[in-house]
């Protein structure tokens, strides 16, 4: 079995959203094979605690402007470190930075078939970790920079 073309199109708009917000790392993993509960994991992460709300809510936005999609379960929010929205079809992970490398998603999925994602998307791969936002999660710098 392999991901659905609905679920396909669930992730590029939240990985698309998640890359407006200056996500990093993003990445989508294709886990339908290996568990009967979702088709496909979108892991995001940023460098801070409003940042992570940010990318969560701007995802949440896209899907339901462009596709009419709630979340059936979101998890994490007061804390703000780790964000999961469940879609059914697609789970959401926004992480902090820490959170990330500490519980290693990424190591956990890597044997599962990466999804295509959009361009923007793909760029946060090598977006550094310390991107400055503001309150909006909107990008203003490095934070070196802003020193």
């Amino acid at each position: 079995m392999t991901a659905t073309e609905h679920s396909q199109e669930l992730i590029t708009v939240a990985a698309q959203a998640a890359a407006d917000k200056l996500a990093h790392n993003v990445v989508a993993f294709d886990v339908s094979d290996v568990l009967s509960i979702t088709d496909a994991f979108l892991i995001a992460s940023a460098a801070n605690d409003r940042q992570v709300k940010s990318i969560a809510e701007e995802i949440e936005d896209q899907l339901r402007e462009k596709l009419d999609v709630k979340p059936v379960r979101r998890e994490g929010e007061r804390e703000g470190r780790w964000i999961l929205l469940d879609y059914l079809d697609i789970v959401v992970h926004v992480q902090h930075a820490e959170e990330r490398s500490f519980y290693s998603l990424d190591r956990l999925w890597k044997d599962c078939p990466e999804l295509p994602l959009p361009e923007d998307a793909m760029a946060t791969r090598n977006r550094p970790e310390d991107a400055a936002v503001d309150e909006a999660g909107n990008a203003v710098g490095h934070l070196q920079d802003l020193s």
